[in-house]
């Protein structure tokens, strides 16, 4: 039985994994994400994807499977990383305040015994409700906003943000479980259910 490795400290994702049941271990990557603005949103999710997966994956000497991921959020084509800093995170709150954003995971999966690779990614659209000033210095004063590319987490407060999504809500937390889960299985013989 191989060892399943996920190439990220994100709590988030270990959340996700270990409601669905996973037996992993956790070995972050060290790679730097360094955005290529001549790719497109997909295209950097699952570069940085691939490259946690590889990185981590060319490290181990027994057979195991690596998960990488990588989530992004996209406003009307310009890709919104994890805030600086309170300030950032309150601008780029009221750039999404009102409007649409697509939040982008890619993902890697990568069997070290053999070099088998599936990347992809999926696609969330997400809809913020309109929003008062306060509301939005109020939510970014909880400090959850620090670490979330687009300043949000919809796991958390800033599900009172959100008016709709269309698409996977797992894939806005971190993982887009369905898909990567069939992938487990079906690919890489981990059974889940």
């Amino acid at each position: 039985m191989d060892r399943i490795i996920l190439a990220s400290a994100s709590p988030r994702r270990q959340e996700l994994l270990k409601q669905i049941g996973l037996i992993f271990e956790v070995i972050p990557s060290a790679i730097e994400e360094n955005i290529d603005p001549n790719l497109s949103p997909e295209a950097v999710v699952q570069e940085f994807a691939h490259s946690k997966a590889a990185d981590v994956a060319d490290r181990l000497a027994e057979s195991s499977v690596v998960i990488g991921a990588d989530t992004i959020v996209v406003h009307r084509g310009r890709i919104l990383g994890k805030p600086k800093d309170d300030d950032e995170a309150y601008k780029m709150l009221k750039l999404l305040e009102g409007d649409e954003h697509d939040v982008i995971t890619g993902y890697t999966v990568i069997r070290t015994s053999d070099g088998k690779r599936i990347t992809g990614f999926e696609k969330t659209l997400v809809k913020f409700g309109r929003l008062a000033d306060h509301e939005i210095r109020s939510y970014v004063a909880t400090g959850e906003p620090r670490d979330k590319a687009g300043a949000y987490g919809i796991q958390g407060m800033g599900c009172l943000l959100v008016e709709k999504i269309v698409g996977d809500y797992f894939n806005i937390v971190g993982l887009p479980l369905g898909k990567l889960g069939a992938i487990l299985s079906r690919e890489f013989n981990i059974e889940i259910l």
